[in-house]
């Protein structure tokens, strides 16, 4: 391949790939050096070790900010997006977010990038087997670049889970609200691999809330009501005060409980 060809189609890359995709004379001593030139010329910009970004022409390359989702897939092409990085590549994410999350297989320390942070995280304990890892996964399209993350379904668990990586309770619901559709019958396979009453509960709040737009028969709510806690449990566990909810033995934060009223069966 061109090196031209190769920019134009790979807007962020490792050296991996570049050596791979324009196969040079000396091997990676070579892709080193055409690099290099590149980035001498302002073409490129080194954003981590390995990892370059191809400049677009009129923008100088200090002040050039590539997608840091993009830049975190060429670090860790393995990787898993999640949480309110998922939000974002299902096209539902409500507020801009200053934090890329992942799940890697070899953690690393987090990477800085013009303002955004990206964390490498550890998969979830639950989800570790290999028969569960890629459980609600798919693949998303992101700037001509396939990358895996958490879908619909796996993301609302997780998000209900961890909150703060979601943007926060108020943003992973409003956000959420957004999906076109959920698979209920993979909703509950993700809960029933993590095995938490609080995570049962959340869904099905959430489920009833947005009842109308999922449609969610009586019957999931029932099975949701029956995994429960069996005492009041705070949505967000770090919470205080808020308006509780009956038939979930939830506290929801007052914030939440303006959002708008259930969808009536």
């Amino acid at each position: 391949m061109k090196t031209a060809e190769f920019f134009a189609t790979h807007p962020v890359f490792s050296l991996d790939e570049a050596v791979t995709a324009l196969a040079p004379k000396g091997g990676r001593a070579g892709a080193v050096e055409r690099l290099k030139y590149h980035l001498e010329t302002g073409t490129l910009k080194l954003v981590a070790r390995g990892v370059y970004a191809v400049c677009p022409q009129g923008i100088p390359v200090d002040r050039f900010q590539p997608d840091p989702l993009l830049v975190a897939s060429a670090v860790r092409p393995e990787g898993i997006f999640s949480h309110h990085s998922a939000l974002e590549l299902l096209g539902v994410a409500h507020s801009v977010w200053h934090e890329c999350t992942l799940y890697v297989k070899r953690r690393r320390r987090p990477l800085r990038l013009d303002g955004t942070t990206i964390r490498f995280l550890d998969p979830p304990g639950p989800l570790r087997a290999k028969d569960k890892e890629r459980l609600g996964t798919l693949r998303v399209e992101r700037q001509g670049r396939f990358v895996h993350a958490t879908g619909p379904e796996r993301t609302l668990v997780e998000g209900f889970r961890r909150p703060p990586l979601a943007g926060g309770l108020e943003e992973l619901v409003r956000s959420a609200s957004g999906f076109s559709t959920l698979d209920l019958h993979l909703l509950e396979k993700v809960l029933k691999g993590y095995g938490m009453a609080s995570l049962w509960a959340a869904v099905g709040w959430f489920l009833e809330r947005f009842r109308q737009d999922f449609h969610v028969p009586e019957k999931m709510l029932e099975t949701l009501a029956q995994q429960r806690p069996r005492s009041p449990h705070y949505l967000h566990r770090n919470s205080r005060g808020g308006v509780m909810v009956k038939r979930w033995n939830l506290i929801i934060p007052k914030a939440l409980a303006r959002l708008g009223e259930p969808d009536e069966g």
